[in-house]
């Protein structure tokens, strides 16, 4: 069976990881054709393109559109992180930097807990949100959303995951996402829905076809 190369436009490993694994997964479900997810550690490398959009939409587009363009290959590229009802849907498109450049997971989630410390159990509700984004050379592009819904915790609780998982509970779980094994958390997290929707898109594109417009899961 012939294996295809795809580009992952990020330099985060944890990110890399949880990608290949739900990509592997998707594509074993689908007995489709093996698909080898590439970091940007594995192309020659090129400066990365400022995040300049509001949407997690536009900066995974901006993303993919450049690795494609650099590296001549297909190319996903996704933009995620946690709105907060209480804080009008933020941190957003700013989640990675929220206490400011460079990205520091726990600096974050410190600073979302200050931030609602007075925020009572029932009002603390949230959701993860992923947007990815492929783009192949000369055949066209594709956004699919995925969402996870569930609240913020008042502390962190588990070591597993990255980013705000310790914080988050899942609607229907008394665990959060940091206590989730990896193949629990893929079932049910915004990256595995818009990964496992794009893997068909990503497969009909290597077959030959083009893209159709953007389409959220």
């Amino acid at each position: 069976m012939a294996t295809t190369q795809v580009v992952l436009a990020t330099n985060n490993p944890k990110k890399l990881i949880e990608l290949r694994r739900v990509v592997a997964a998707a594509v074993r479900e689908g007995s489709a054709p093996d698909i080898e997810v590439l970091g940007l550690a594995d192309v020659a490398p090129y400066p990365e393109p400022a995040e300049t959009e509001s949407t997690f939409e536009g900066n995974a587009l901006i993303k993919a559109r450049a690795c494609a363009e650099r590296t001549g290959l297909p190319a996903l590229a996704d933009d995620s992180g946690i709105e907060v009802d209480v804080l009008n849907n933020m941190p957003g498109v700013r989640s990675a930097r929220w206490a400011g450049a460079p990205t520091d997971a726990e600096a974050n989630n410190a600073l979302l807990l200050r931030q609602i410390d007075d925020v009572p159990a029932e009002q603390r509700g949230a959701r993860f949100v992923c947007a990815m984004a492929f783009v192949v050379p000369d055949h066209g592009e594709q956004v699919i959303r995925g969402t996870m819904d569930g609240h913020v915790l008042t502390s962190p609780r588990g070591a597993g995951g990255f980013g705000y998982d310790p914080l988050f509970q899942p609607v229907g779980e008394q665990r959060s996402l940091a206590e989730l094994s990896a193949e629990e958390k893929d079932a049910i997290s915004h990256r595995g829905q818009a990964v496992r929707a794009i893997v068909p898109l990503v497969v009909a594109a290597l077959s030959g076809g083009d893209l159709p417009g953007s389409k959220e899961s």
